[in-house]
């Protein structure tokens, strides 16, 4: 939702909440998908390298 146009916070916010409610429940992870599946992997490097 973008309400950038908004100047008040607590407007913002309340306008937030509605629209969070109002949206359809996410589907859930299936369990045969690992938790950080997406995030970046580090590759294993030789000894006395830096990581990053």
């Amino acid at each position: 939702m973008n309400t950038k146009h908004i100047a008040d916070k607590t407007e913002r916010k309340k306008l937030k909440r509605a629209a969070r409610k109002k949206a359809a429940p996410k589907a859930k992870r299936p369990t045969s998908v690992a938790r950080g599946s997406n995030k970046r992997k580090v590759k294993v490097l030789v000894k006395g390298q830096r990581k990053r």
